[in-house]
């Protein structure tokens, strides 16, 4: 039997320039989705509109290379404690 896992494993992998590129908003949106939160919840939670949250999940997206926002989660869980450190930084 084949599974999902053997046909499309999934490379979360990015580099430190791929991840600095992202700005402080979509770094902070980026970490709000890797605790699996909705577009509504991160807007009640940042204190901006829906609108704004998915325009920041779209720009996550293309600049992180993936195909989608659960792609895109995948990296952020990965690499959670560097996306923290990134916030604390700056």
């Amino acid at each position: 039997m084949t599974t999902v896992v053997d046909t499309r494993p999934f490379d979360v992998s990015v580099d430190g320039a791929t991840l600095a590129r992202l700005t402080a908003r979509e770094r902070e949106v980026l970490r709000c989705m890797a605790r699996g939160e909705t577009n509504r919840v991160l807007a009640r939670q940042l204190g901006i509109a829906e609108r704004t949250v998915r325009a920041h999940v779209t720009s996550v997206v293309r600049k992180l290379e993936v195909g989608s926002r659960f792609e895109a989660s995948l990296v952020a869980f990965h690499h959670y404690e560097a996306l923290a450190e990134e916030a604390t930084a700056s």
